[in-house]
């Protein structure tokens, strides 16, 4: 059965506890501030939290439900739907997904061109500055409602809360890390960094210092985890595995493999996530209920009223979406004359040249009963994180480190279920394996927002294959100014201190 997952829901359960007359979700944001207005207030945050313990879980749950808001990176726009939009362009940049054919011309310019990295009055630069800040904002009021970044809550309830507010804020402050830094350097100066409620305006901060937020709070949470007797109820609610996958991303970026390697094995020991069978690969990934390799997704209903702006309206072919009429999303040719004929991932992709549609990936994501433009609602869902990733960043991370076994048991873990015969990994050692892993990555997870990661953790080089429409054959580096965005005109117009940084 499909849970409701409906943002009015926890507006009423607010307007039944206190009486106030803002809503949930106030998008009557100001774009002149780096944390734009449209969250959770403190003062709400802080009622809710004085007068029903229970009712933070349901402000944690409105960030959720920020999370899928069409407009909440502060623009009308079709390609501004929340997270998910941000996979999009991270895939884009990665150059593992490619845009073949482009009729209405969304992400062509600048992001497939990349335009807009170099030039910081583009609003794709505030879209995600203005998304990323704006979930951070409502994680800050939901942690000084429970008592601040150092409180550990005296209910189950409440310290399950804090610990998804924690890594909320960490996860969205990797992402914003990942998109306006080109390469690990913990002296550069690179974002403005909010951990309390009701503070405006402050300078960028050091990559060490953000960095150094984002690992206490994913500790914390963790350790507030541990403490606690609650369980996960529902796909969209962040659970210790999540957090722990978070945290050695973060670990791997700056290098430090070992800890990777230990954070990403205590999910493969301890999580009740399994690997999805071949069988599955081509199952349509569109919905929570259908396999057990989700760690964490969104369950998407009729009441929250998605369409064509969405994820699926912008990816899925065979939806009322862009990719069924004339804006294609395809797999990088190259890289999909590197999947083996007899991998079963082979299967997610048209292959067809002599169609419009080469390389769509009809098979692995498909939001309706596969007939062409007729699903005009979305209630296909959302994943986020698969416990595959927690397999192949364990192997990269223990090829890393120089421990092979352990490094080939992870990967074999996964391709050994997408190939009728993984043994050629067991000839494989140090920077060959990690590659390995690295490929396996992009392949496993195409699609889903996490390629432009590896690209910068692997500091690979891009090339893209013939079926993109501009830069194919240009060697494109992991750190090249054109993968990162600018810190948009509006805040340096509106924050004086990040202002007089830049001059």
């Amino acid at each position: 059965m499909k849970q409701v997952f409906k943002l009015t829901i926890v507006a009423a359960i607010l307007t039944m506890t206190y009486s106030c007359s803002e809503d949930l979700l106030d998008n009557s944001g100001n774009a002149s501030t780096s944390q734009p207005t449209s969250s959770l207030t403190s003062a709400q945050a802080e009622n809710a939290a004085l007068t029903n313990p229970a009712v933070t879980a349901a402000f944690v749950n409105g960030i959720y439900g920020q999370m899928v808001q069409f407009g909440s990176g502060g623009t009308g726009g079709h390609d501004d739907f929340g997270h998910k939009a941000y996979h999009v362009f991270s895939d884009f940049l990665s150059s593992d997904m490619a845009l073949s054919v482009s009729t209405y011309g969304w992400y062509r310019a600048s992001i497939t061109e990349m335009q807009a990295m170099q030039d910081f009055t583009y609003g794709d630069n505030r879209q995600v500055w203005r998304y990323y800040y704006r979930i951070i904002r409502s994680t800050n009021n939901v942690i000084a409602a429970l008592g601040g970044n150092d409180a550990v809550p005296d209910t189950d309830v409440n310290k399950a809360a804090l610990a998804q507010a924690k890594t909320l804020r960490a996860h969205s402050y990797f992402y914003l890390a990942q998109f306006f830094q080109r390469e690990w350097n913990p002296s550069e100066e690179i974002l403005p960094l909010y951990d309390v409620a009701g503070v405006e305006n402050v300078g960028k901060a050091t990559a060490a210092e953000v960095y150094a937020l984002m690992e206490k709070d994913l500790n914390d949470a963790i350790s507030l985890f541990a403490s606690s007797t609650w369980t996960k109820s529902v796909a969209n609610e962040i659970d210790t595995f999540v957090t722990h996958q978070v945290l050695a991303m973060i670990k791997a970026f700056k290098g430090d493999w070992a800890d990777a390697a230990t954070l990403t094995q205590a999910i493969i020991n301890a999580s009740p996530y399994s690997i999805l069978p071949a069988a599955d690969v081509t199952n349509g990934f569109n919905s929570v209920y259908n396999q057990n390799s989700w760690m964490w997704g969104i369950d998407l209903t009729e009441n929250i009223g998605l369409g064509l702006v969405s994820w699926w309206g912008q990816v899925d072919a065979f939806s009322y979406s862009y990719a069924w009429a004339g804006d294609y999303k395809v797999i990088d040719a190259d890289l999909f004359a590197a999947i083996p004929a007899n991998d079963a991932r082979k299967a997610q992709f048209f292959d067809n040249p002599a169609s419009g549609r080469h390389l769509q990936p009809l098979f692995k994501f498909y939001a309706s009963n596969r007939i062409g433009g007729t699903s005009r609602t979305v209630t296909a869902d959302y994943v986020y994180m698969r416990v595959e990733e927690a397999y192949l960043l364990n192997a990269e991370a223990n090829a890393r480190t120089g421990n092979n076994v352990a490094a080939r048991n992870s990967l074999k873990a996964v391709v050994s279920q997408r190939v009728p015969d993984a043994s050629y990994i067991d000839g494989l050692s140090g920077q060959a394996l990690a590659d390995e892993a690295y490929l396996q990555t992009r392949i496993e997870l195409w699609g889903e927002g996490k390629s432009f990661f590896a690209l910068k953790r692997n500091q690979a080089t891009i090339v893209r294959g013939a079926n993109h429409l501009s830069f194919v054959g240009v060697p494109i580096p992991y750190n090249d100014e054109r993968l990162q965005f600018e810190i948009p005109q509006d805040e340096i117009q509106n924050n004086p201190f990040v202002n007089s940084q830049n001059q």
